[in-house]
């Protein structure tokens, strides 16, 4: 027995160890191994290691001589903050990390056991993609786990965190998770690599400016966090999940009351200009409306005209969406419908209340914005929220035109508390649009237009622009003071958090793509 138990220490060492060149050389492209990411990311001595001893059976190549335990990927359970998660590591020490029939079928367990225990599933990616010489069992490997992560959507959050290649097939596997971390220099991400590109269009490129963590946060929207290296990636993956329930029968975790059903800001009527036109960054407005002035944002770098981030609000958890206006004006456009789209439905799948905050001109004109189809886009967001039964509460701080106002959670699609401030404008359009459409004769005719059309104006917005236009038609609760947002929201968030409205009874939605 001795024997046999120092035979064991010795070759679970060999594995925990690995081959010293490759950690040399994996250390020297800037790149932790998985194990080591496995304990950045985890809490200390909390990991339980899932099939360490698997080698792959295959013999073609020559792969009969060559069958390290674990065939490239670290797969088990472990705590953060002391709440359970599965994960798996890809290990490029070991084959480049290529995905073999093995391979995937460590994966595959760790995600069953997620979805059979209601544990979130974290997968860090750093893969040369399909073992070739594995062939057709290697794609079959990717399928099952592109099949189970459709499975587990909406079920447990699933978070893909890119710190290496992650080529080909192997991509779909990210941009169905919930979240996408990138890390730049060293994460790339394309389904064909500079090299058929090349082949096909006669483009040269490189690899960042093809699939680099830059691309997929800023052009593609894939990436829903970037960061410079690997340790703040990990440590943000960290913060994220204690934002989190652990899944859709879980209630998010709350902090505790801080009681800001009592607070009062000045500084909301500061950050905020009276006049419709002048630009601020909604981000303070975010600030100043979450716990501690904390928020996590996710696709910061994309569509930037819409913002989305979770925080908490008097220890509540909750969704942030809000137009910026300092990026066009912070109109509605194609990307930011899709981006605030998939953020309402997360936060719907998990139960995480949402608050919108409405500053938004309309949905952004031009011939290229119809046809790249920004009505089906903006029908997406429409689609989100008319789905949504968790707690929503809108605020209109400033502009809130035409159909714009509606995709933002009016009340006409289910709001169920919405609040305005006495800087609101809630109209189909502004007052000088409306103007050139209903009087364009009129001005045309007048021997002062500008006077006229002043005049026009002055009376369209006595009329139609009056911040208590909606409120005295129900179409608004309450017109706040701006100092009291925070605690206005606050307590609707405590008057909702009981909500339970189940949907109709049917297979699925259809919603637009």
């Amino acid at each position: 027995m001795a024997a046999l138990r120092e035979q064991r220490r010795d070759e679970r060492a060999r594995i925990v160890s690995g081959d010293a060149d490759a950690v040399r050389r994996q250390h020297a492209q800037g790149k932790r191994t998985a194990r080591e990411r496995l304990e950045a990311l985890l809490d200390p001595d909390s990991f339980v290691e899932l099939e360490p001893y698997r080698r792959h059976q295959a013999a073609a190549a020559g792969l009969a001589h060559r069958r390290p335990a674990t065939d490239g990927v670290v797969t088990g359970s472990g705590t953060v903050d002391g709440r359970r998660v599965f994960v798996y590591a890809q290990d490029f020490t070991l084959f480049g990390g290529s995905l073999g029939q093995a391979h995937a079928a460590k994966i595959h367990k760790v995600m069953d056991l997620a979805i059979a225990t209601g544990s979130p599933i974290i997968a860090l990616n750093d893969s040369g993609g399909a073992r070739i010489q594995e062939g057709v069992l290697a794609l079959d490997g990717y399928g099952g786990i592109f099949r189970r992560q459709v499975e587990a959507s909406g079920v447990v959050p699933q978070i893909s965190v890119v710190l290496g290649p992650c080529a080909g097939g192997a991509a779909y596997s990210p941009a169905l998770a919930d979240f996408t971390f990138m890390v730049r220099d060293t994460a790339r991400m394309y389904l064909t690599g500079p090299d058929v590109v090349e082949a096909v269009t006669g483009r040269r490129v490189g690899h960042e400016e093809l699939g680099g963590a830059d691309v997929h946060g800023t052009s593609s929207g894939v990436a829903t966090v970037v960061h410079d290296d690997e340790e703040s990636c990990l440590e943000d993956v960290r913060h994220l999940i204690s934002l989190l329930p652990s899944n859709y029968l879980d209630v998010p975790p709350d902090s505790g009351s801080v009681g800001a059903e009592h607070d009062r800001s000045e500084r909301f009527a500061d950050i905020v200009p009276v006049e419709p036109n002048r630009p601020y960054d909604m981000r303070e407005v975010f600030a100043e409306l979450a716990d501690d002035g904390d928020f996590f944002e996710v696709h910061e770098g994309w569509a930037g005209n819409v913002l989305c981030a979770l925080a908490r609000v008097d220890g509540r958890v909750v969704g942030l969406v809000g137009n910026q206006p300092v990026v066009m004006a912070g109109v509605l456009d194609g990307p930011a419908s899709q981006k605030a789209a998939r953020f309402v439905r997360f936060c719907d799948a998990f139960g995480i209340p949402l608050v919108t905050l409405v500053d938004v001109p309309g949905f952004l004109p031009g011939v290229e914005q119809e046809h790249s189809g920004i009505i089906r886009h903006g029908a997406q967001l429409l689609h989100a929220y008319c789905d949504a039964t968790v707690p929503r509460v809108q605020v209109v701080l400033r502009k809130a035109y035409g159909g714009a106002y509606i995709v933002m959670d009016s009340r006409s699609i289910g709001c169920d508390v919405s609040l305005a401030w006495p800087t609101n404008q809630i109209a189909v359009m502004g007052a000088e649009g409306a103007v050139n459409v209903l009087h364009r004769r009129e001005l045309a005719a007048s021997a002062d237009p500008a006077a006229t059309r002043r005049d026009l104006v002055a009376a369209y917005e006595a009329e139609y622009l009056d911040p208590y236009y909606a409120a005295e038609r129900g179409l608004v609760d309450d017109v706040i003071d701006p100092a009291e947002t925070r605690s206005a929201v606050a307590r609707a968030l405590a008057m909702l958090q009981d909500k339970r409205k189940p949907g109709p009874s049917r297979k699925h939605g259809n919603p637009p793509t």
